[in-house]
């Protein structure tokens, strides 16, 4: 069996048509979800772009034992991690990295590592690629970065954005090499719909075609400065963020249909697994934020999370309202090519969920930034079927929140003064699980309460 394995960052699972989204154009990957099993529950476990994705190179909840170092002055895949893609390999697999996520290699990041070969598409986000000068308008370059403006200087067409250039180099792989191996797997990885959101201008027209208020902050991150709160934005600027971003969401979509219908053309569907996820999303005005941050609300915490399996194994489809987590997805993988799951793997394999055979059931997803070093995150983010309780430190300024998903899913309502014995389950639960992964005791004092 061959696999591919396609991740999206920051790809917010509400703006999909197969998630229930009612007005952006996303024909490609509901007409995959169609053919797949799609998982209504999926959430992180680490968050943000390199422990998200050492969670699914591993299939642990690194969050409780690493940290991003950014600068790449320590290694963010450590040798001494057991990963997918050396098992792979090591079971027979051709294994092959596609990405112009630059975080998974640039300064020594390592998630090259147990891959015969990889293709790196350089220049997205500040990415140190081009130096000649930007030359866009004064306006433009208060907005976007000047590294990023300097990278996309000799884009032209919509085939030189990256997610294009991305799904195209993918496809070319695959007509090199589909039918030269016993089994592959592709790792396909797109920063896209990642800030800037700069879609070409005719997929933010299909969306605001009147817009003439020039450029708006916000829609990307330049190094040290905070982004506005959406409080400090009008109206019309957020809705312009939001176009921007839906209008990036469309891109994608159109690119990685792209890549499907090869996929497809070549005659794999028979005998390849198909994996699309994301890493978290992203705000655009929900919570008075602008981008993601580490409160960890449905926006950011909850991902699409679609697996289509090959026409030989019945191609299972429908929806699944299990409690799903990223550490899941490597065990599934594994479990998938017949290799045996390490003991180290603290997920677990979904293929029995896929195939409408599991009766165990998770009760919660916890979500969290890195719970090492020297600054931790402000909560921990606890889900289960109808709550979700940010979780704040025992004895913190900053207060607990708690929200009944099943009446409130944008999260709105704070139910912890109503509700506090369901806080306080939640929280003791949390605790408990991750006790079992092996996190310090001295960092779950701060969250615990006596009767943890």
């Amino acid at each position: 069996m061959n696999i591919i394995q396609i991740v999206s960052d920051t790809f917010r699972w509400d703006f999909l048509r197969c998630y229930g989204n009612s007005w952006i154009h996303t024909e490609h990957l509901d007409r995959f979800a169609e053919d797949s099993v799609v998982f209504d529950k999926a959430y992180i476990a680490s968050f943000p772009t390199i422990p998200y994705r050492r969670d699914i190179f591993t299939g642990r909840y690194t969050f409780t034992y690493s940290r991003w170092v950014f600068d790449g002055s320590e290694p963010n895949l450590p040798r001494t991690e057991i990963i997918l893609s050396q098992l792979l390999r090591q079971a027979g697999y051709t294994t092959m990295l596609i990405a112009d996520t630059y975080h998974l290699i640039r300064d020594c990041h390592g998630f090259d590592r147990g891959f015969d070969g990889w293709w790196w598409i350089r220049g997205q986000e500040n990415d140190r690629y081009m130096t000649n000068p930007p030359k866009d308008p004064e306006e433009r370059q208060k907005v976007i970065s000047r590294q990023y403006l300097q990278n996309v200087s000799l884009r032209r067409f919509e085939e030189d954005y990256f997610v294009a250039q991305t799904m195209t180099a993918a496809e070319k792989w695959l007509e090199l090499n589909y039918d030269q191996h016993e089994k592959f797997f592709l790792y396909v990885d797109t920063f896209d719909p990642h800030e800037p959101w700069d879609p070409p201008r005719w997929y933010a027209d299909m969306y605001d075609p009147e817009w003439k208020g020039g450029e708006v902050p916000g829609g990307a991150y330049f190094p040290g400065v905070p982004r506005p709160a959406a409080s400090d934005l009008t109206e019309e600027q957020l809705n312009r963020l939001k176009v921007l971003y839906a209008g990036e969401v469309t891109l994608v979509d159109r690119w990685i249909g792209r890549l499907l219908e090869k996929i497809s053309d070549l005659g794999l569907l028979e005998d390849t697994a198909i994996i699309f996820t994301s890493d978290h999303g992203t705000y655009i005005g929900e919570h008075n934020y602008v981008g993601k941050r580490d409160q960890l609300y449905e926006e950011v915490a909850h991902i699409p999370l679609i697996v289509r399996l090959p026409d030989s194994e019945g191609a299972p489809r429908g929806r699944r309202d299990e409690i799903v987590q990223s550490p899941d997805i490597m065990p599934t993988i594994l479990e998938l090519a017949g290799v045996n799951v390490p003991p180290t793997v603290q997920g677990r394999s979904l293929l029995s969920v896929i195939r409408g055979e599991s009766e165990e059931e998770r009760e919660i997803a916890v979500s969290s930034a890195s719970l090492v070093g020297p600054r931790l995150p402000n909560w921990i983010t606890v889900t289960s079927k109808r709550w979700a309780l940010l979780a704040s430190q025992v004895g913190s300024e900053v207060k607990s929140e708690l929200y009944d998903l099943s009446k409130d899913p944008g999260e709105t309502v704070n139910l912890i003064d109503e509700q506090p014995e369901v806080a306080d389950d939640l929280r003791s639960r949390m605790i408990g699980f991750l006790r079992s992964l092996g996190a310090k005791e001295e960092t779950l004092r701060r969250w615990m309460k006596e009767a943890d």
